[in-house]
């Protein structure tokens, strides 16, 4: 490569020169100094929403509850369960969500969706973590294994009538 002072360019730098190095260069960058003072509380509000105690054993069912209805969700979408087993507990959206991503994956996987077919690794749920935005209303994170890799689910849960309804949910 010519310079425009009619100088070349080397193909390959020198070698030899220095490269300045970084004291955290290839670990994470903490502050490993103490800190003295708790930090700055901004609040207990989320998306609008104040977050509120709940008792202990309701919180328990709910949880057990969303981790059965999560199970079911990662067992349609991988062709396991039909989607019409969770229609009454999802809004139309989540209901069109869930069937759109169990064709998807039909599709790839050359089979047809809900027909209980036998994956060969099976998902499962490891853990699910709660958030009452109010009695009516939680949001839930749930941490799914597949085996040797995992997924996380996230979805909104409304209680309408006295059923819990899956208003959101979300595969990352």
């Amino acid at each position: 490569m010519f310079l425009p002072s009619g100088g070349v360019v080397p193909a390959f730098p020198d070698a030899r020169a220095p490269v300045p190095v970084a004291p955290v260069q290839g670990t994470l960058a903490l502050a490993l100094v103490p800190r003295c003072e708790p930090p700055a509380v901004t609040g207990t509000s989320h998306r609008g929403a104040t977050v509120v105690p709940i008792d202990y054993r309701q919180r328990a069912v709910v949880e057990e509850w969303t981790r059965r209805f999560v199970q079911a969700a990662v067992e349609i979408v991988g062709g396991d369960r039909p989607v019409s087993q969770l229609c009454r507990w999802t809004t139309e959206e989540v209901h069109a969500d869930l069937r759109r991503r169990a064709h998807l994956v039909a599709r790839a996987g050359g089979h047809q969706p809900g027909l209980a077919r036998v994956q060969l690794v099976r998902p499962r749920v490891l853990s699910v973590h709660t958030c009452f935005l109010g009695p009516d209303r939680v949001e839930v994170a749930v941490h799914v294994r597949y085996g040797e890799r995992s997924r996380a689910v996230a979805a909104c849960f409304e209680r309408i009538e006295q059923r819990w309804i899956c208003s959101a949910l979300d595969f990352s």
